[in-house]
This record gives C-alpha cells, structure tokens and sequence, in this order.
C-alpha cells in the first residue's frame, strides 16, 4: 500500500468512527461560558473554550514558579473550570504539567501538545511514547505538528502525520493539527484535508502574529488576511484554537487590550477556543471574565 494510500485509509476510519459517536454529544447551553465545553469541529474532541498555556517565554515563565506553585495553579485553574491544558515537547514544562496534572481524573480534562518534526532519525511512534511518559498520561487529546513555518510543511512532515493517525488507531492521539507561523505556513492550511485542529496567532492589532515571515514580531496590516484564513479553515469543518492573545506579553500591562484581544479572536475571528499563558490565579479569574464578556 502507498504512504497515500495508507495515510487515506487511516484518516477515513478515524472520521468513521467519529461519525458513529456523533449523535451522542450533548446540546450546547444557550449561554457560552469561558469555562462550558466546546467541540473541536470535526475532530469531535470537546475541550473548554479556554485552555491553560505553559508556554510562555518557551515555558521559562512557568517552570521559574517552581514544581509546588505550578501544581496549585493548575489545581486553581481546574477548580475554576478551566478543563484544556496545553505545553509543547519544546517548553521547560511538559514534565512538571504531567506532575501537576497527576492527582486529577484523566477524563475531567483535556491535554493537548505539540511535537517537535525536525527530528531525522525518530521514529514517531517512539517519540509519542515517550512524550507520553514525561506528562504521565496515556493519551493526549490533541497532538499538533509544531511550528511550521514554511510553504512546504504539508509535504515535509507526512512522516509525522502518519505517525500521528497510527497513533490514533492505538488510542494514544485523540486528535491532530498543526500551528503554525507565518503567512507562508499559515495560507497552507485551508485545503489540507490531513488536518482536523489549526492553533492561529490571532488578536485585535497583530501583535506577535503572521506576517511574511515566522518571525515574531507585529504585523497590523496582515491581520484581516489571518481571520480570512480562520474563517477558511472554520468552513471545512476544522477546530480552530487561537494564541497570542495577550500580545506574546506586549499586552502585560494593558488591560483594554487584553479585552479587546479576547473579543477580536472569538466574535471576529471566531475561533472556537483559546490558550494563554498564566502564571498567577489573578490572570486565570481576569481571563474567564475577559472571555465571558467576549462571549456575552
């Protein structure tokens, strides 16, 4: 069987088997809360519309709180409702979040990470596995494909993405995507059928978000073509989660724009979720406040 051939025939049983327990799902409540549950387009996978980042300065922020500081905000954040947890094999905090994550039931929450495909020499299915062990979990809800940042990342990481739906058929991955930076990168995923989640920058002014470039730097004027491509990708039916909504910390202090951010990517943008980075409970109760007044 040909690599798409194969990679055809495991997407099409994975979105059978979606479609078989689709009719399951509960109606959504009128009211939309920070904190009620929502489903990921097609992937089926339902997680909170705010998710807790520990990304943040590739995760040194959080990691400099120290093992016991973590673990109480993250108790904090699940005790406020907050059920969508999201690192990265490349932040400081994959380990510490499994330590954190450790006393809760696996299914009151959802954990999402992001693996890393330049790796050469990997096999996929050892990397999954071991990414498992380091956050002590035996599956992940959503497993994204890191950083692309060039035109040609749909072709360059099928490897990983194979890697990734036979990880599916194993019950370790619920479900997949990609984030993605730069316009390069980002104008490659409306049409990419092996995608069901898309993690976008996205905020009111283009602060940290895609320009020509995957540098992080601000791009004001490409912002419009950035909800385009959002709106694009909410069309085909994928789950779209959006970062950098507080500015990558140029929005620290500011308050107006962290409201105004927070609207911009959900009533705007439309996203369906998103992830910021806390590293203190004040952040975590301004944020459900902020996305409850986005949501009114």
């Amino acid at each position: 069987m040909s690599p798409t051939t194969r990679r055809d025939f495991l997407k099409a049983g994975l979105a059978a088997g979606a479609m078989a327990t689709a009719g399951v799902l509960p109606l959504a409540a009128a009211k939309r809360t920070a904190t009620d549950t929502v489903v990921l387009g097609r992937s089926k996978v339902a997680v909170t519309r705010l998710a807790f980042g520990t990304g943040t300065n590739s995760g040194a922020v959080q990691a400099a709180l120290g093992q016991r500081e973590f673990t109480r905000l993250v108790h904090y954040a699940h005790d406020h409702g907050i059920r969508f947890f999201e690192t990265a094999e490349a932040y400081e905090t994959p380990a510490m979040l499994g330590e954190a994550l450790k006393g809760l039931p696996r299914d009151s929450y959802q954990l999402m990470t992001k693996v890393t495909t330049f790796h050469k020499d990997v096999d996929p299915q050892a990397k999954f596995d071991e990414l498992r062990r380091t956050s002590q979990t035996e599956y992940f809800d959503v497993m994204l494909l890191h950083w692309q940042h060039t035109a040609d990342w749909p072709e360059t990481t099928k490897r990983w993405q194979d890697g990734i739906l036979e990880a599916q058929q194993r019950k370790t991955i619920r479900t997949h995507g990609a984030s993605v930076h730069g316009l390069p990168a980002l104008r490659q995923m409306p049409g990419t059928s092996w995608l069901d989640v898309g993690l976008i920058r996205i905020n009111h002014n283009g602060s940290r978000m895609d320009g020509p470039t995957y540098e992080d730097t601000n791009h004001p004027d490409n912002v419009s073509e950035v909800v385009n491509h959002i709106h694009q990708l909410k069309a085909e039916g994928l789950g779209v989660i959006g970062m950098k909504l507080c500015g990558g910390g140029q929005f620290e202090n500011s308050h107006d724009d962290r409201v105004k951010a927070m609207k911009y990517a959900f009533q705007n943008a439309g996203v369906d979720a998103a992830t910021i980075g806390f590293k203190n409970t004040q952040e975590i109760d301004e944020a459900i406040a902020n996305l409850n007044l986005a949501l009114a």
